[in-house]
C-alpha cells in the first residue's frame, strides 16, 4: 500500500473506502430489518474491516491534514446515497399497503390488483366521510411501481399508506413475468 503515501491517492482511498463501508452499512441494516441475521453478520464483518482501514488512513500522521477528514466525511455522505440506491435496486422484502378508495373505485381497484396477480383483502369501515372500504394489499417491494401505477390510473390522488412488512407467510403474490425468471 505504498501508493497511499501520495496524498491524492490517500484521499481517494479514504473516500472510496468510506463509500463502500457506508453502503454496506445501509445494506446490513436492511438485512437486519428483514430478519436475515446471517447475511447481515457477514456484511458487518466486511463493513467493519473496511471502516478500520479507512479510519487508519485518516489517523495516519495525525489529524493535521484536513483533506483526509474531508475525504472521510465526503465518503460517508456519498456512501449513504449509494447505499440507498442499492437498497432500492435490490428491493428485498415485502410491503403492506392500505388503500382508502372512493366507493366507486373499489371494484375497479380490486379487479386491477388481482389482474396483476396481487392478493387483495377488503374491510368495511366508517371514516370521516362515512362508510368506506379499505383495501389491504401485501406486495413484494419489486412490485411497488406496478401497484402505484394502478392507483394513479384508477383514482388520481387516492389516499394510501405503505409500510414495511418484516415477515410474511402465505398469501398471493405476482409471479415473475418472464419464463426465464420462474422458479421450478
Amino acid at each position: 500500500m505504498e501508493f497511499l503515501s501520495i496524498p491524492i491517492f490517500a484521499y481517494l482511498f479514504i473516500f472510496f473506502a468510506r463509500v463502500v463501508d457506508i453502503s454496506l452499512d445501509v445494506i446490513r441494516l436492511m438485512m437486519l430489518m428483514r430478519g436475515r441475521k446471517v447475511v447481515a453478520s457477514l456484511i458487518g464483518f466486511v463493513e467493519v474491516t473496511v471502516f478500520i482501514v479507512a479510519l487508519g488512513q485518516v489517523l495516519t500522521g495525525g489529524l493535521d491534514d484536513p483533506f483526509k477528514v474531508i475525504a472521510y466525511a465526503g465518503g460517508f455522505a456519498t456512501g449513504n446515497f449509494v447505499g440507498s440506491l442499492i437498497e432500492e435496486w435490490l428491493a428485498v422484502g415485502h410491503l403492506s399497503m392500505q388503500v382508502f378508495p372512493r366507493p366507486e373505485s373499489v371494484d375497479e381497484l380490486v379487479n386491477r390488483f388481482r389482474g396483476e396477480g396481487f392478493g387483495v383483502s377488503t374491510v368495511g369501515c366508517c371514516g370521516r366521510s362515512g362508510e368506506r372500504t379499505i383495501l389491504f394489499v401485501l406486495l413484494g417491494r419489486k412490485n411497488l411501481k406496478i401497484a402505484l401505477k394502478i392507483l394513479d390510473e384508477v383514482q388520481e390522488g387516492i389516499f394510501f399508506n405503505i409500510s414495511d412488512a418484516r415477515a410474511v407467510r402465505g398469501g398471493v403474490f405476482p409471479g415473475p413475468k418472464s419464463r426465464l425468471l420462474k422458479s421450478k
